[in-house]
């Protein structure tokens, strides 16, 4: 007796709840009777996602004392997923059940089993993307609690991350599409020959890209010259390299050209010595002169105690003895290097003149020739000039010219 009533029970509360999940569904449909208001409906639901995912990401990034950051980023980001995939779903059931997706089906002759290859091929790749983002944090978090563990290594491990999260979501897509991956490969090889002659450059530049993030010749932050170009560098991609200037320039330099050109990194050892030069008279003491040059490098704060400073004789000047005064940097950059370099030249120049040691400035000496004359380089006598014999045209009488008592004789 229980169970007859129990079954029939069962069934009066399924017959009663089958009109009122259709009507309920039936509903959404029938709150947009119109194409327009689906189209608005569809357009709000989008920009209600995307804003709630952004918020999302900011949340992502809040720190919160009463929940560990393990469990407190799991959260947003399942939060996320789960208004993504309402949103998603409200928009394919709105426009399923008014019927125009079995309209556009019957016109275009498209199947349940077309629709559902969409449906997941569009789940794979926002999947992919969340998949991507949620590594990049990932790979953040992990790279800051272990400092041997650098930016550049960091960008290096999320750019494999992501290119191999990429193709493996290409491949299910193609999977799900019964694609023949043979064709594609063959059609893939021809089409990356053409794109390969037609893109040598952007190929080049790729490629380099690649070489440089694992050969390592610089990081971002590092104080490089590359070629015409010196500055920090903020950015390095697959395919350029960005740098900014001390004057503020951000330059773009494409990493073809960054392996081919002469490069000099100023941060790869951690500090930097400097070399200012300053010369000494002839008469003065060099050894006394070096000794009081390094004894006040030394007492500076811009520079390092260890390595010591040194002074060494570089070369005879045209007016000098030159000295080179070379203290170090620790942390190299532009601002400590004009820092460390202005209080070098401040402070050996005060302390020479304490020392009356001079510093001359370029100077000629003169002299004159000897009184005999130049050397002839002939036998012949040079010939008489107006400007050094005299002439009749000046209204003087020269040395050779006969006087009157002669012209008279003749």
């Amino acid at each position: 007796m229980i169970r007859p009533a129990l079954a029939v029970a069962l069934s009066r509360l399924a017959s009663a709840g089958t009109p009122l999940q259709s009507g309920a569904l039936l509903d959404i449909a029938s709150l947009f009777p119109t194409f327009e208001l689906r189209v608005a409906a569809s357009v709000l639901v989008t920009v209600a996602v995307v804003a709630i995912w952004r918020v999302g990401a900011r949340l992502h990034d809040t720190e919160v004392d009463a929940v560990s950051m393990p469990v407190w980023h799991l959260s947003v980001t399942m939060l996320r997923l789960v208004v993504v995939v309402a949103g998603g779903a409200f928009v394919f059931a709105l426009w399923s059940l008014s019927g125009d997706i079995g309209t556009i089906s019957a016109q275009y002759d498209l199947n349940r089993r077309t629709f559902v290859r969409i449906g997941l091929s569009a789940a794979s790749v926002v999947g992919a993307y969340v998949l991507t983002s949620v590594l990049g944090r990932f790979i953040k978090e992990i790279a800051s609690t272990r400092p041997e563990i650098s930016d550049h290594q960091r960008e290096i491990i999320y750019r494999i991350a992501q290119v191999t999260t990429y193709l493996a979501t290409l491949a299910v897509i193609l999977g799900i599409w019964r694609a023949d991956l043979g064709g594609f490969l063959v059609g893939a090889g021809f089409l990356g020959i053409v794109v390969g002659m037609a893109a040598r450059q952007t190929l080049g530049a790729l490629i380099a890209g690649f070489v440089i993030m694992f050969s390592r010749p610089f990081e971002i932050g590092d104080w490089v010259e590359v070629g015409d170009h010196e500055g920090i560098v903020t950015e390095i991609t697959v395919v350029n390299t960005r740098i900014q200037t001390f004057d503020g320039e951000f330059v773009m330099i494409p990493n073809d050209v960054v392996s081919s050109e002469s490069l000099v990194n100023r941060s790869r050892k951690g500090r930097l010595r400097l070399d200012v030069e300053v010369g000494v008279d002839y008469d003065t003491d060099v050894d006394r002169a070096a000794e009081v040059a390094q004894a006040t490098v030394e007492d500076l704060d811009e520079v390092l105690s260890v390595p010591k400073p040194q002074v060494v004789a570089k070369r005879f000047g045209d007016s000098a003895v030159v000295l080179g005064v070379r203290p170090w940097i620790d942390r190299p950059s532009a601002r400590r290097w004009w820092r460390a370099r202005t209080a070098t030249i401040s402070a050996v120049s005060e302390a020479f003149d304490e020392a009356d040691i001079t510093i001359p400035f370029p100077q000629r000496a003169l002299s004159e020739r000897d009184p005999s004359g130049p050397i002839p380089l002939t036998d012949a006598r040079p010939e008489a000039s107006p400007e050094t014999d005299g002439g009749v045209e000046s209204g003087e009488v020269g040395n050779d010219a006969p006087s009157g008592s002669e012209e008279a004789d003749r």
